[in-house]
């Protein structure tokens, strides 16, 4: 009898020891770090890109450390910093100025810590281990299309009074919209159905520092004064829908937005609410969608992937050379929405309630 309670104790204690195996790897998978640096919250779309990237590892059972710097690149190195200290095992970052961040991350890089670049390449270091974006490109194509087929101008048609409004120099996917728009307008600049009566063509003339919507709207106050007494400009390229808010402020300053004048054809990017809002209101013509809980959940299979030692997948080897490497990258495909196809790309996918474009 005594030997049959022994046996019974001992197994007891394995399965004692087993249970808490068990829950001692559960614990381990809950104290994977991962650090999450986003620009700033005074855009719609960073506070969105952030919550769904914080909700979606979370509910991997990551440990999320999310910030916001406010557009200061100081305190996007000091958050990092943080993180590094913290024992972050990846951190995803969405940088303010992508060459300004190669000395955290090279000391990220020294402690075993993989960099996701997030949206937004980071230049000049190796410490990138993973980019993953929208095809930054295509929406610029997305964006110059729109124009060209709302003007006629593969028609002959024209000419037409054309401005440009850009981001800032810093951010390098500025790049890839400028040029990919411009792949598509310049033939037609070159032979006069698009007129720039501004001379600002080129990426640095038509810079807005930091995305800001007032920089946008005193450039183009400044555009109309000096140019457009008396004509009216046809279509205005911004890059991104606070740009775009602030080109449209301008252009309602300057009396546009009614029957007798109405509003430019206008782009943008990121499908803001307040800009969708403006799409409905005929002030501002499309937006380029980039569904950004697609975008958190490639990030998060690539966490998951380096987390488990294994490759994370990508679809892009050769397009985005930081000036040290050639970044492996995601990319996903963006798509245009107007007035024809909000309901369907933005209401009934769940982006947005009706409530919220009222």
């Amino acid at each position: 009898m005594k030997r049959f309670i022994a046996i019974v104790l001992t197994m007891l204690m394995v399965i004692s020891m087993v249970g808490c195996g068990a829950t001692e790897k559960s614990n381990d998978s809950d104290s994977v770090i991962v650090g999450v640096s986003m620009p700033t919250k005074s855009l719609q779309r960073w506070n969105q890109d952030g919550e769904n990237m914080k909700k979606i590892l979370e509910e991997k059972g990551y440990q999320v450390e999310l910030e916001f710097a406010e557009n200061k690149t100081e305190s996007q190195i000091s958050q990092i910093e943080n993180m590094i200290t913290k024992g972050a095992k990846v951190i995803v970052v969405a940088a303010i100025d992508g060459s300004a961040l190669t000395n955290v991350l090279d000391s990220a890089k020294e402690d075993g810590i993989d960099i996701i670049a997030y949206d937004r390449l980071i230049m000049n270091t190796d410490a990138v281990s993973y980019y993953a974006t929208f095809d930054n490109y295509n929406v610029g194509t997305i964006q110059g299309k729109y124009i060209e087929d709302k003007l006629g101008l593969s028609e002959g048609k024209g000419p037409f009074n054309l401005e440009i409004a850009t981001g800032p120099l810093d951010d390098n996917n500025v790049v890839f919209f400028y040029g990919g728009a411009m792949d598509v307008l310049q033939k037609y600049i070159d032979n006069g159905q698009l007129v720039v009566k501004s001379s600002q063509t080129t990426r640095e003339q038509a810079a807005t520092p930091n995305w800001d919507e007032q920089e946008a709207q005193a450039r183009m106050d400044n555009i109309i004064t000096t140019h457009y007494t008396d004509e009216k400009i046809d279509a205005v390229l911004c890059s991104n829908d606070s740009v775009s808010l602030g080109v449209q402020s301008a252009l309602k300053s300057a009396g546009y937005g009614t029957s007798e004048k109405p509003m430019p054809i206008l782009t943008g990017q990121d499908a803001n609410i307040s800009n969708v809002k403006a799409i409905i209101a005929g002030d501002q013509s499309m937006s380029v969608f980039k569904d950004t809980r697609a975008l958190a959940d490639k990030v998060a299979e690539m966490v998951d992937s380096i987390v488990s030692g294994k490759e994370a997948e990508v679809n892009d080897t050769e397009t985005y050379d930081n000036g040290v490497k050639v970044v492996p990258s995601y990319l996903l495909e963006p798509k245009f929405v107007d007035e024809s196809n909000y309901k369907e790309l933005l209401i009934d996918s769940g982006y947005y309630t009706e409530d919220q474009l009222q």
